[in-house]
């Protein structure tokens, strides 16, 4: 176990919802010379006839936009630690065009990394009538409420191209200004946060891997507070692994909820066709509520989903990480390992 803070999170990164309800200088619109450049990369793309993800960041040139990229990329690590862009006009482009301008701006503030084990970069969020009771169902193939959670990568963006019938906010919540409020009022509980809990891998193991990994919720490494938090996989996993959580590690997590689910900490918003949204997945848990969709196909709420690897992305304690990456050694932040595949290039069934 780490060594635990006993100071209060400072700067632009502790924000409360209150905050945010009172000043929206956090969301960036566009200007028609953004929009314009993106257009423009959008045109180089279309003739060199590729579509995303399938094309890099060479054919989708955007040098007129690298001090907006800078700034993305510095306020998701070093500002607020989360971006909403609006103002892109989404009615102009069919999906597939909205699908290679978000890909291609994803591809300049970082590197887009495997979502699930079967190798997806460019995900699509959208109901396929799925439950949660499923322990290898994930909570972006349905429609439900999702509690607050961390993505395991270093940022995960959303792209909205058609939102529900009703329903459908996301929620984001600064989980640094939720350890401030622990810290504050329920400091005995801490010690229980920096401990390992077991996370159900949702089927996304490898034939002969464990279906869990350990984890803190909350881990101090080389300067920086990271918060991991899912409790529907720490569910599972006791399921999974025939564990089951202590009375005052059952409590923590009660009162870890209490305060994500506090009116005043948490803020919702509805993004609207057109908006990304960017979080970074150690200083933000994010959820989303309960939606109605459309019969129509075609109208059903839809957002593209990107995981980045960003260029200025921390370094984690290896007791924090979901994996540690075969290639280095080192703490994995990559996404979710691509998992052995057969020769006609389905990944087999894992469970």
């Amino acid at each position: 176990m780490g060594s635990i803070i006993k100071e209060k999170i400072q700067g632009a990164v502790a924000w409360k919802g209150t905050d945010l309800a009172q000043d929206d200088s956090w969301i960036y619109y566009l200007s028609e010379k953004t929009i314009e450049a993106l257009e423009n990369a959008l045109f180089h793309v279309k003739q060199k006839g590729l579509q995303a993800p399938d094309f890099n960041k060479e054919d989708f040139p955007i040098q007129d936009l690298s001090d907006e990229v800078t700034y993305f990329v510095d306020e998701l690590e070093n500002g607020r630690g989360f971006l909403l862009i609006r103002g892109l006009p989404i009615e102009r482009y069919t999906d597939e065009e909205a699908s290679i301008i978000y890909w291609g701006l994803g591809l300049h503030m970082g590197i887009p990394v495997t979502q699930n084990a079967r190798g997806d970069v460019l995900g699509h969020v959208i109901d396929q009538g799925l439950s949660l009771e499923n322990p290898n169902v994930r909570g972006y193939q349905t429609k439900l409420h999702l509690p607050f959670h961390a993505d395991g990568s270093d940022v995960v963006g959303l792209l909205s191209l058609r939102k529900a019938k009703s329903g459908g906010f996301s929620s984001i919540i600064s989980s640094m200004a939720v350890y401030n409020e622990i810290l504050e009022k329920y400091p005995e509980y801490l010690g229980i946060l920096y401990r390992p809990f077991i996370f159900d891998r949702r089927g996304e193991e490898a034939p002969g891997e464990s279906p869990v990994f350990t984890s803190p919720i909350f881990s101090y490494y080389d300067g920086k507070l990271s918060c991991r938090y899912v409790r529907t996989f720490i569910e599972s996993a006791q399921v999974k692994t025939g564990t089951h959580l202590s009375k005052v590690e059952i409590e923590a997590l009660d009162m870890l909820d209490s305060i994500l689910h506090d009116e005043n900490m948490h803020y919702n918003m509805m993004m609207e066709p057109g908006d990304m949204q960017f979080v970074n997945n150690y200083t933000m848990l994010h959820s989303r509520t309960l939606y109605e969709d459309y019969e129509e196909p075609e109208r059903k709420r839809h957002l593209l989903r990107l995981w980045l690897t960003m260029p200025n992305g921390r370094e984690i304690a290896s007791d924090f990480a979901m994996y540690i990456d075969e290639h280095t050694g080192k703490p994995g932040r990559g996404g979710i390992p691509v998992r052995k595949k057969t020769a006609g290039g389905i990944v087999e069934n894992l469970k």
